[in-house]
């Protein structure tokens, strides 16, 4: 018997981070690289990450019991798990988080802690070659291209398919994952992602959901919404285009 996956798929941006802060302030002050120790999985919430991941609990608490998520599942790095644990605390669900490695922020490589300025000026040549390329197929040395984290997606929604078509999913995760599930859901190409990814930014603790239509095939209701975080009480935060690690997480 063909399994159609979650009846509803919601995927959730991580809070704000220490990593997020890091960044602005490296472009505010044209530094070419981010003033921060940890290894990218190591990053922390910022107070208002953890306010944000305290909203959306605050959300979860008040949903009904037939729209509360029956399985919930998070990108390994600390600042998306922290998310969802500080999630489901509040709302007082006792739900495992499962972690899966497949929903780990890309991988950036060489450029992991760099703004765009340092990028150009420590790796001139392979700066020039992602132009020619276009981010959508490039990968840092050392890295990952958008095509390798839409691999690690498809991957992923192969086993969400064996499991209960009736599960009510929630994912937690980063902006880069969330733009490559669109990608793999709606069938887009190339040129529609990067328009996609060019003209909206994903908020922190954002929600994008999908809905399983009558034709069993996952249907987007809303994308990138900070209307949970903001209705209770949490600041929405963003960060606007650029190739450091700010952008990536």
């Amino acid at each position: 018997m063909q399994r159609l996956g979650p009846a509803s798929l919601v995927l959730v941006r991580h809070g704000e981070s220490m990593g997020n802060l890091a960044d602005r302030a490296a472009r505010e002050a044209g530094a070419a690289r981010l003033d921060l120790l940890d290894r990218d999985a190591d990053v922390a919430l910022s107070d208002t990450g953890r306010e944000q991941a305290q909203a959306l609990g605050r959300h979860l608490r008040d949903l009904d019991a037939t729209a509360r998520p029956t399985a919930v599942v998070s990108s390994p790095y600390r600042r998306s798990a922290d998310t969802a644990e500080l999630a489901l605390t509040t709302a007082g669900f006792a739900a495992p988080v499962r972690r899966d490695e497949r929903l780990r922020e890309r991988d950036l490589g060489l450029f992991d802690g760099l703004t765009g300025a340092g990028i150009r000026a420590e790796f001139g040549d392979e700066a020039r070659r992602r132009d020619h390329l276009g981010k959508f197929y490039y990968r840092p040395p050392g890295g990952e291209s958008w095509c390798d984290v839409a691999l690690r997606v498809r991957s992923f929604l192969r086993d969400v398919g064996t499991r209960p078509a009736t599960d009510r999913l929630w994912i937690f995760t980063h902006q880069a994952v969330i733009t490559c599930f669109r990608y793999v859901l709606e069938g887009m190409d190339e040129a529609a992602v990067l328009e996609l990814d060019r003209t909206v930014d994903v908020p922190n603790a954002s929600t994008t959901t999908y809905r399983r239509g009558p034709a069993g095939v996952p249907e987007l209701v809303e994308y990138a919404s900070s209307a949970v975080v903001e209705s209770r009480g949490a600041a929405a935060t963003h960060e606007p285009e650029h190739a450091g690690r700010g952008r990536a997480s």
